[in-house]
């Protein structure tokens, strides 16, 4: 199977502008997600609405296209990317552009989601350590996914799931294992070309969570599950601890 990567890059992020360009370790974000996934799959390209990230890719010597400024989500904009690329790709893989610490192992992770020919949309989850402090699990910035016995999601929410009923919040973690989404969906080809076509739904609404719609629609989602830490980008503050993360990582 040939795997495509496209990593979304928009300039205008509402509580972050111009993320995509700020320097980790003296790096350009986007470059170091790029360099962390160019070598687990067959071709990876940017996809952006914005010239200045447009020009910073080229800069650094990778691939990047244009794409419409109007896409209301990561996904729309990678199919518009797809259709863009030249050559027959089985699966595109969405890499969210904010998570410069990706790892190889987690691409090969969501690959292997693939040997299954029924699979048909793909992503990672990681556990929450045991016993974490609850206001970690409770941050509405990490949904939570929970899984069915074929390893496939049920839900994603904002909100913890599953409750834990007749125990305190305080004991919650220590009761039951919950799942952080990690930011990475692989898609079939024709299947993305299909949820690119569906209405926003009103679980999507609801929760501001767009994979809400393919499980609506009756889509099953394959989950791999990793154990390595990433840290995503969401807001200034999640950049100090990025910068944090990596000097430890170095040392």
């Amino acid at each position: 199977m040939k795997f495509l990567g496209i990593i979304p890059a928009r300039y205008a992020s509402t509580r972050f502008p111009g993320k995509p360009l700020v320097e980790i370790g003296g790096k350009s974000m986007i470059h170091r997600v790029y360099e962390q996934v160019q070598n687990i799959l067959d071709e990876v390209v940017v996809a952006t609405d914005d010239q200045r990230i447009y020009d910073a890719v080229i800069a650094f010597g990778g691939k990047v296209v244009m794409t419409s400024e109007n896409h209301k989500s990561g996904t729309d904009r990678c199919y518009e990317a797809y259709t863009k690329v030249d050559g027959d790709f089985d699966v595109v893989v969405n890499i969210q552009g904010d998570e410069p610490f990706i790892q190889a192992s987690q691409i090969e992770l969501l690959k292997q989601c693939f040997v299954d020919n029924s699979t048909q949309l793909a992503t990672l989850v990681k556990p929450f350590e045991k016993g974490c402090d609850f206001q970690t699990v409770f941050n509405p910035n990490t949904p939570k996914v929970v899984l069915n016995k074929n390893m496939e999601a049920i839900y994603f929410s904002r909100a913890i799931i599953p409750y834990v009923r007749n125990h305190k919040w305080e004991e919650w973690t220590n009761e039951q294992t919950f799942y952080k989404h990690i930011g990475l969906y692989a898609y079939r080809a024709d299947v993305l070309a299909e949820i690119t076509q569906l209405p926003q739904s009103s679980l999507e609404i609801a929760e501001s969570l767009e994979q809400l719609r393919w499980i609506e629609n009756g889509y099953k989602i394959k989950v791999g599950i990793t154990h390595e830490e990433t840290i995503g980008i969401d807001t200034p503050e999640d950049l100090e601890k990025a910068e944090l993360f990596l000097k430890e990582r170095s040392a």
